[in-house]
């Protein structure tokens, strides 16, 4: 585990655009945390460095698909109400795509992530600087945090 403090909402998407250059294709980064802890923020980053700037939080439409390269496909389970929302929109063909995954709001699906993934739990509100712990599950993603 690792713990990473990020004082701006730039130095966060800063972070993102690290970790996506770190990131192995295929990956999955669950995130975790509250309204306004910075998960978008941080995929925004993500997005930046794949050659996207149209990085918006799924809540919505659950699923954003970027063709960008690597591919970036960005979840979003806050408004489902279990797993089974997920896999109906076929989250197990995604799963097995060469791109990179990101789902925001992971505790609310915890029974859909796979086993090998990279978890990152925000903290922080406001104008307030973000905590981000980072954990890797399965070494792929070991090498991941230990070069951020």
């Amino acid at each position: 585990m690792k713990t990473m403090v990020c004082k701006t909402e730039q130095e966060t998407e800063a972070l993102g655009r690290r970790l996506a250059r770190t990131l192995p294709v295929p990956s999955f980064v669950a995130l975790y945390g509250d309204l306004g802890a910075g998960k978008t923020a941080l995929v925004r980053g993500m997005g930046a460095e794949v050659g996207t700037s149209e990085v918006r939080s799924p809540t919505f439409t659950i699923v954003h698909e970027y063709e960008t390269e690597p591919r970036l496909i960005h979840f979003d389970a806050y408004r489902l109400d279990d797993a089974e929302e997920l896999f109906a929109i076929g989250f197990e063909d995604y799963l097995a795509q060469d791109a990179i995954l990101v789902l925001e709001w992971a505790e609310r699906v915890p029974e859909a992530l796979p086993n090998a993934r990279l978890e990152i739990a925000l903290s922080g509100s406001g104008d307030e600087p973000r905590t981000l712990q980072l954990r890797p599950l399965g070494k792929q993603y070991e090498s991941v945090v230990d070069a951020l």
